[in-house]
């Protein structure tokens, strides 16, 4: 092989895989809104309630009710046992959760679960969602969140800032 060509492929590699590394990077913890709600299939629905109508809301998909949600809004995380960044994301989101009045974390775990990963279309863990008042999925997080942005989408969905609670 000639020096040219092989000039050229040595250094071209490495140049597109640092520009996709960047690219998957920037990418990853920012939140990103949902338009409507996230489609589950129904076989999926059934699979996770099976017997029951299908449900009609994201929660009701995830089988959360009443003192699991919050009443303003809920930080769904899904993760699995062998995910080492997991534990820490879910301190970090307990902790922003605790910031308001209303909004509530849930911890999921994925490890055998796979028609919830599925249905939810989680291919990495920590995945969050943010679910409204309603139930319905209104964001989504793939990888760690961003704090900062995740924090500005629970003003959004709750309508009004945060009250920090000193005990």
């Amino acid at each position: 092989m000639d020096l040219a060509p092989a000039l050229v492929v040595g250094l071209a590699l490495p140049a597109v895989a640092l520009v996709v590394g960047l690219a998957w990077r920037a990418r990853e913890g920012r939140v990103q809104h949902l338009a409507g709600r996230v489609d589950v299939p129904v076989g999926a629905a059934s699979a996770i309630r099976p017997g029951s109508p299908a449900p009609t809301s994201d929660a009701e998909r995830l089988g959360l009710a009443g003192e699991s949600l919050g009443a303003e809004a809920t930080l769904v995380q899904f993760s699995t046992e062998f995910c080492s960044r997991c534990p820490g994301t879910a301190r970090a989101l307990a902790e922003l959760a605790s910031e308001y009045r209303d909004v509530r974390h849930v911890d999921i775990d994925l490890t055998h679960r796979r028609d919830l990963a599925d249905a939810f279309r989680v291919t990495q863990t920590p995945t969050v969602l943010v679910l409204g008042a309603d139930g319905r999925a209104t964001a989504r997080v793939t990888g760690v969140p961003r704090i900062g942005d995740l924090r500005d989408e629970l003003d959004t969905t709750t309508g009004r800032s945060r009250v920090r609670h000193h005990a």
